[in-house]
């Protein structure tokens, strides 16, 4: 009878999760404003929080030397938000130049790609018509896709445009998170229950020792490369050089697929002008991505992950799957998150079983 009864609770209790995730969907219209206006109102500190991330560990290395460390706060927030600052001044301009140029010469980018479509065309008309189909339904796919990364982009310029107010309050923020950080931890702590604190900070030490040192490292080496990209695309006298730089820099934060997706724009850019300068820009590409795998890497991130490449391969496809070029950045620090939980989980169910054990000899 008790066991029936279990059972009854358990159905009971799954048939009222599915009502409840059944009206929870129904009344989507109600609770995603909301939500949209909490991520609107939070998203200043999200950010805020992770610049705070990166840059404590270097105020707390001046603060060791010595430093008063309101000044030593003072000086990297200067440098932070002074060199952004200046950066932004310097290339927002040259950006808005290149991309109104790109926009002008857009019709002859079109038209060279309607030559290389009539071309594949000609070549494959005579193989079988499923060939063709599957030709056909890859090059509308492409379309597509370029024309999803393509409206998202612009959208998300506007977006950033008309969010310069919350743009403006994320240093002020970032300035009080640098200077109440101890206080907000022992907040955290006070508010963790005791029986979780213990745990709790060794998980995020250990999250911070495999995923700190990639963030800050892949950060700066997206910036050496987009930057040298930048001037080698110049030097070679490629069209819109800032604007492909940046776009090397920002896909080289994904493994192994970024060079691929940092290479295309840059070789449609420059077959446009000739057949040798879509080769320099190919060589280009992978050079900057032989110094950075060979050299950079391993010298500024090092082997921080400690996870085998097929995992992270595998990370990569499910994220790019499941959240497009969002899941592709994403999936690695996800991944390392997940490795860090399920390690701790394990020690902590060998614990459990240990301390089972060792209570019947008690």
């Amino acid at each position: 009878m008790d066991i029936k009864m279990k059972w009854f609770y358990r159905l009971g209790f799954l048939l009222l999760l599915f009502i409840v995730i059944f009206v929870f969907i129904r009344l989507q219209e109600v609770w995603i404003p909301v939500i949209k206006i909490v991520l609107s109102v939070l998203t200043p500190f999200i950010i805020a929080s992770f610049i705070t991330y990166l840059l404590h560990p270097v105020v707390e290395k001046l603060h060791e030397t010595g430093l008063h460390r309101g000044v030593a706060i003072v000086i990297i927030y200067i440098l932070f938000f002074g060199g952004a600052g200046f950066t932004l001044y310097k290339a927002i301009p040259a950006i808005i130049l290149q991309l109104k140029d790109l926009t002008e010469h857009a019709p002859e980018v079109a038209e060279q790609y309607r030559t290389w479509i009539e071309k594949i065309h000609s070549k494959t008309h005579a193989w079988p018509n499923g060939f063709q189909e599957r030709i056909d339904s890859s090059i509308l796919a492409v379309e597509k896709t370029l024309d999803q990364i393509l409206s998202k982009t612009v959208n998300s310029l506007v977006k950033i445009v008309n969010s310069l107010l919350m743009i403006a309050i994320i240093p002020f923020i970032t300035f009080y998170m640098l200077k109440d950080y101890d206080v907000m931890k022992k907040a955290v702590w006070y508010l963790t229950p005791r029986k979780w604190r213990q745990q709790g900070i060794l998980f995020l030490r250990d999250v911070d020792k495999s995923l700190g040192g990639y963030i800050r490292g892949q950060m700066l080496v997206c910036a050496i490369i987009g930057s040298c990209a930048a001037l080698l695309f110049w030097f070679a006298g490629i069209k819109y050089p800032l604007l492909l730089g940046i776009i090397v820099g920002l896909t080289n934060v994904i493994p192994y697929f970024g060079p691929i997706i940092g290479a295309v724009p840059a070789v449609i850019i420059a077959v446009t002008m000739s057949v040798k300068m879509a080769v320099i820009a190919i060589i280009i590409v992978f050079s900057l991505q032989f110094l950075e795998g060979n050299i950079l890497s391993p010298l500024i991130v090092g082997k921080s992950l400690h996870m085998h490449p097929l995992m992270i391969i595998f990370a990569l496809l499910s994220g790019g799957e499941i959240g497009g070029i969002l899941g592709l950045i994403l999936a690695v620090p996800v991944l390392a998150v997940l490795k860090v939980a399920l390690l701790h989980a394990k020690d902590h169910m060998i614990r459990a079983n240990r301390e089972m054990e060792t209570k019947p000899n008690q």
